[in-house]
């Protein structure tokens, strides 16, 4: 997607990253990778970007670094109220991994329907947390989220 409001560049703190087993490795990929292509992200007061992005945990608090064109602007956002769906989310995902291992069909689809679910529900808890600060899509939210999870899994 092209456009003045838009990320043209996503980073997570290394010294943020906890281990990560090769699929979560590959999901943060993923993510910065489909994010940077597709998005929708609007700063409050921001004339136009492209926008680059900084993703870090301090203190259990997500700080988010945003770049632009005559625009300089950080946010430290309180994870509380996205700590049980962000649980919840990473222990599915857990089951999943573990479910594409040997399970049937049926059931991987099962928990991948859970899985999405919750994703879905992080996206929007997502979307309120950063309300009044950036406006972002649904999907540009689930993408976030999946980064949020990210550093916040621990091993």
């Amino acid at each position: 997607m092209s456009g003045p409001h838009r990320l043209s560049a996503v980073d997570l703190d290394e010294a943020s990253l906890p281990s990560a087993t090769a699929e979560i490795e590959h999901a943060r990929r993923v993510a910065i990778f489909d994010l940077v292509e597709q998005n929708s992200f609007t700063p409050a007061g921001a004339e136009g970007g492209p926008y680059q992005l900084k993703l870090s945990l301090q203190d259990s608090r997500l700080a988010m670094d945003i770049t632009g064109p005559a625009y300089r602007k950080g946010h430290l956002l309180s994870l509380t109220p996205l700590k049980t769906v962000i649980r919840d989310y990473l222990m599915i995902c857990d089951s999943y991994y573990e479910a594409l291992r040997g399970s049937s069909a049926s059931q991987i689809e099962s928990v991948d329907m859970g899985r999405r679910g919750l994703h879905n529900e992080g996206a929007e808890a997502m979307k309120a947390r950063l309300e009044g600060k950036v406006e972002v899509d649904h999907e540009t939210a689930r993408r976030l989220f999946t980064l949020v999870c990210a550093l916040w899994r621990r091993g």
